[in-house]
């Protein structure tokens, strides 16, 4: 049925090849491929790439990177720092020290009801974004606010448990409408379901951004239109409609005959996909590549017992000819990943420990852990149990699949038994992924920013349990208190050089316990029509939404 399927999709872009490409957008429409639908619109709750793209054109974060990799402002109207003085070092009760930081909220900014955004949704954020039951992905960043200090509707001080070098970088302070979702936190357990992200999407209270969300079709599209409340640049756009098209043949398909405009390079074509389209030099699109710090990997769940073993998980990244991968999946297009920081990282370590393809190690690390091959080749332990491992990725996603494909094969010439599962993508990340529900190894690529400590993906109090309703992004359970050690060491150094010895200490022990299997570091195709300006990738986790305003159509 596979082969049939893409043999329908091929035979499908060969016949719609011939046809013009995207005229310009002369009813002010633009349409978005977009290959995964959001498991939900709360910018709290299960943090996802489709969400944060969709959300991009609803709503803005306090403070984010922007396409130059700088720290701004921008629901805020100026960043606070030290060197101004709106950032100030103050003692803690314990004796300790902390920083308080006033950011004050761009003055016209106001919920598509008309109800100013101010300093009471930014208590009321808070509120729910420390409580231990709500489910909120980034929990630890609102713990470790002490206090909040109301000057006026508009200016607010924070004031943090400690000093830290991302003092002023809020960026994942997700600000929620107080006068819409009081009622829905009043059981804060129950708040995933209760909000009114989930039961009433489309309420213009709920956003602020230049577009808000007017109709929404779960898993296949959601239609934007201009937000009257907007405080910005006019958008340009009568309509954007993001469609939900999972596969690259299908995008293609859809491009051509001019059901899309654009595929989103967030989450959109695959870059082999994306290589072919380009070789057949369509003059009506751009394709633009841009290397990102999104990292590809392969969680562990390190509390199986075979995967615990640290000599088993080199192994098997031993085992994976992962330069082969880059060449054959990814058309030379993104390089593999020897850690979970970017080599365009200033604080990346360049002699960090690397694993190149070699089975003859992964093999002699497999002896080593008591697991010898049998007469069928399976290796097994003393006991006799088998060395079996389950690996799981999101279905329909082309690429992910191959390399799964290749992972297994390798992986079987080693003796090791592979047994592949798949989810759609709102299954996975909705609830087997972030609920640390998969029993062996989960492929999945992580969002990320410049110089970004992976305290919510590597400490030990993150991982995802029933106590914290699920909170947590340590989905594989691991737990090291030199890694904390190392976490909390670096968040509270201020000096750069000194930071960078840390950076390269946790990046060599990370490269030492392998956490998760490093494979690439993506490099994202964006396809436009050549009619379509203003969008500019970013390269980090800040998708090119949050600048919608700028887009504009050009003859």
């Amino acid at each position: 049925m596979w082969l049939r399927r893409q043999f329908a999709a091929s035979l499908l872009i060969s016949l719609l090849a011939w046809l013009p490409g995207p005229a310009f957008a002369e009813t002010n429409q633009l349409v978005i491929g977009l290959s995964q639908f959001p498991t939900n619109f709360n910018p709290l709750i299960d943090t996802t790439v489709a969400k944060s793209y969709v959300l991009g054109l609803a709503r803005r974060p306090l403070t984010l990177y922007d396409k130059d990799w700088r720290l701004v402002c921008m629901l805020c109207t100026e960043l606070p720092t030290i060197e101004n003085g709106q950032a100030v070092i103050e003692p803690l009760p314990d004796g300790g020290k902390g920083i308080a930081v006033t950011y004050r909220i761009q003055p016209e900014a106001r919920w598509g009801d008309g109800v100013p955004v101010s300093s009471e949704d930014i208590v009321f954020s808070w509120t729910v974004g420390r409580h231990p039951e709500s489910g909120v992905s980034h929990g630890e960043m609102f713990r470790r606010i002490r206090a909040i200090d109301v000057t006026d509707a508009k200016t607010f001080t924070v004031h943090l448990n400690k000093v830290t070098f991302d003092y002023n970088a809020i960026n994942d302070f997700e600000v929620l409408p107080a006068h819409l979702e009081k009622e829905a936190f009043r059981t804060p357990a129950g708040y995933k379901t209760n909000s009114r992200y989930e039961t009433d999407v489309t309420n213009p209270g709920l956003y602020f951004g230049p577009y808000r969300p007017t109709n929404v079709v779960r898993g296949q599209f959601i239609v934007f239109e201009p937000n009257p409340t907007w405080y910005g640049n006019k958008p340009a756009f009568a309509k954007i409609i993001v469609k939900v098209i999972e596969s690259t043949p299908s995008l293609e398909a859809n491009l051509l005959s001019g059901d899309i405009d654009m595929v989103a390079g967030e989450l959109g074509m695959t870059v082999d996909g994306a290589v072919s389209f380009e070789r057949r030099k369509r003059p009506e699109w751009v394709v633009v590549y841009k290397p990102t710090l999104f990292y590809e990997q392969i969680t562990v769940n390190v509390e199986n017992p075979i995967l615990a073993d640290r000599r088993v998980r080199q192994a098997l990244l031993y085992g994976l000819d992962r330069a082969g991968i880059v060449r054959q999946i990814f058309q030379g297009k993104q390089p593999v990943a020897d850690s979970d920081v970017s080599p365009m990282d200033w604080s990346a370590d360049p002699g960090i420990k690397t694993y190149p393809f070699d089975p003859k190690k992964a093999a002699d690390l497999l002896d080593a852990a008591g697991w010898t091959p049998g007469t069928d080749g399976t290796r097994r332990n003393a006991k006799g149990d088998k060395l079996a491992v389950e690996l799981m990725t999101t279905a329909g996603n082309r690429n992910r699949e191959a390399v799964e494909l290749v992972a297994q094969q390798a992986w079987k010439r080693l003796g090791i038994d592979v047994t592949l599962r798949n989810q759609p993508a709102r299954t996975f990340f909705g609830e087997t992924v972030l609920r640390h529900a998969f029993p062996s190894l989960a492929l999945f690529a992580w969002s990320s920013y410049p110089e970004s400590l992976p305290r919510t993906t590597l400490a030990s109090d993150m991982a995802p349990v029933q106590a914290n309703n699920f909170a947590g992004q340590n989905t594989g359970g691991y737990k090291n208190p030199e890694m904390d050690h190392l976490l909390d060491a670096i968040e509270g150094e201020l000096d750069k050089e000194r930071r960078r010895v840390l950076w390269h200490q946790l990046q060599a022990l990370y490269a030492e316990d392998l956490p998760a299997l490093p494979l690439t570091f993506h490099a994202v195709p964006f396809v436009l029509p050549k009619w379509l300006k203003g969008v500019e990738p970013t390269g980090t986790q800040y998708p090119t939404t949050l600048w919608a305003e700028n887009w504009r159509a050009e003859k």
